[in-house]
């Protein structure tokens, strides 16, 4: 999707609108739950999403914080004749849907895009806002994904970048109205694919979360891609307001055990929303292990809400490290080489003065206390340590 720049003109708009900004009710930490669309994407419908709640519940990953069950796109069905809009036959009875997924102690999510089709040619929520947001906490939807979609295509001749990102920002704060005059709390996820970086203006037009990348696949080097990209960003990431580097794909058997740890670890250090994109009702034991590992959930959900960010890079080895509540760094030993290195952290280096405890998460191993570490780590692999 083509990028759209911010003029000073804009920045100043924005800059307005932020000072009339309520505080975040919901995602006081990264949203954690599952998503329909990795794994089957069109093939969603109402009997596979209630089995995934029922997963959910039995694998014990509601207990481990996973809470969002999230439908995303082809629930859509057509308007009526007062402009309501009504799920298709996949899905007969969308708040009765809700109250199965509410009675396991589970929260609802949907899908709509600002434009008027989503990206799978379904109805979109153009000129509807006020209604659908109505419709969806009349259903008990918890969790609304936003996506650009066929709103990019009217703003690519909109004339000019400026008109088109203001196209864009009086969509997302339409819509972040609506949700708000319905009473209900409902976590606001902006899905436009880091379009004019939307992560300096993305907590402006009231998202909870928005994605600052294009979509993610179950392929290593894509992975590593997307999680290194976000370099920098960690600033704009707050209790409330996160940058979403997209969802998990843990699982799905693109990538093997080392891979998918590292994407796990890399997500918990960027404080990213953790929605898994796998079949719950087939999880392997190895699957269910890497998305329920309580310390790397915990370094995701760290109350702090600091996201983390590069400390160093050497070719194929990197070390990224996040702030945790209580003063200890969680630390990610990253190597994306094909064969085994030594990756080395001098804990001056984080911010760590003297001798730090240092445990190994992903071995469950204390390590004693140190003021360096250094390991030998597998290709595509990781260490996470927390350090302090």
């Amino acid at each position: 999707m083509r990028q759209f720049a911010i003029t000073a003109a804009v920045c100043a708009a924005i800059t307005a609108g932020s000072a009339a900004a309520s505080p975040p009710t919901a995602a006081p930490t990264p949203p954690m739950g599952w998503n329909s669309w990795n794994h089957f994407a069109a093939k969603i419908d109402d009997a596979t999403v209630r089995a995934q709640a029922d997963a959910m519940v039995a694998s014990g990953m509601r207990d481990a914080g996973y809470r969002y069950i999230n439908i995303d796109d082809t629930w859509e069905g057509e308007r009526d004749k007062d402009g309501v809009i009504h799920p298709n036959a996949k899905f007969p009875d969308m708040k009765a849907l809700a109250d199965y997924v509410h009675a396991k102690g589970l929260k609802l999510g949907i899908y709509s895009s600002p434009g008027p089709k989503t990206c799978a040619g379904y109805e979109g929520s153009y000129g509807h806002e006020a209604q659908d947001a109505k419709t969806y906490a009349q259903w008990g939807i918890d969790y609304l994904k936003y996506d650009l979609c066929s709103l990019g295509d009217r703003m690519r001749t909109a004339g000019g970048l400026d008109k088109a990102h203001e196209m864009e920002l009086e969509a997302y704060r339409k819509m972040d109205a609506a949700l708000k005059a319905t009473g209900r709390p409902i976590v606001y996820s902006l899905c436009q694919y880091g379009v004019a970086a939307v992560w300096r203006w993305g907590d402006d037009v009231g998202g909870n979360l928005w994605r600052t990348t294009g979509d993610i696949t179950d392929k290593y080097a894509r992975m590593i891609q997307i999680g290194f990209g976000q370099a920098g960003l960690s600033k704009y990431a707050k209790p409330g307001r996160w940058n979403d580097p997209d969802m998990l794909e843990v699982g799905n058997g693109g990538m093997n055990a080392g891979e998918y740890r590292t994407h796990m670890s890399l997500w918990a250090i960027l404080a990213a929303p953790l929605l898994a994109g796998n079949d719950l009702t087939k999880m392997s034991s190895e699957t269910l292990s890497i998305l329920t590992n309580r310390e790397v959930v915990a370094i995701d959900q760290d109350p702090l809400g600091r996201q983390g960010d590069r400390v160093q890079a050497e070719g194929p080895l990197e070390v990224w490290a996040r702030p945790l509540k209580g003063g200890a760094r969680a630390v990610g030993l990253f190597n994306t080489a094909d064969f085994p290195n030594y990756i080395e952290i001098d804990y001056a280096k984080l911010g760590v003065k003297g001798p730090a405890k240092t445990r190994d998460i992903w071995a469950a191993k204390d390590l004693g206390k140190m003021t360096r570490y250094r390991a030998q780590v597998p290709g595509h692999s990781v260490v996470l340590l927390r350090v302090g």
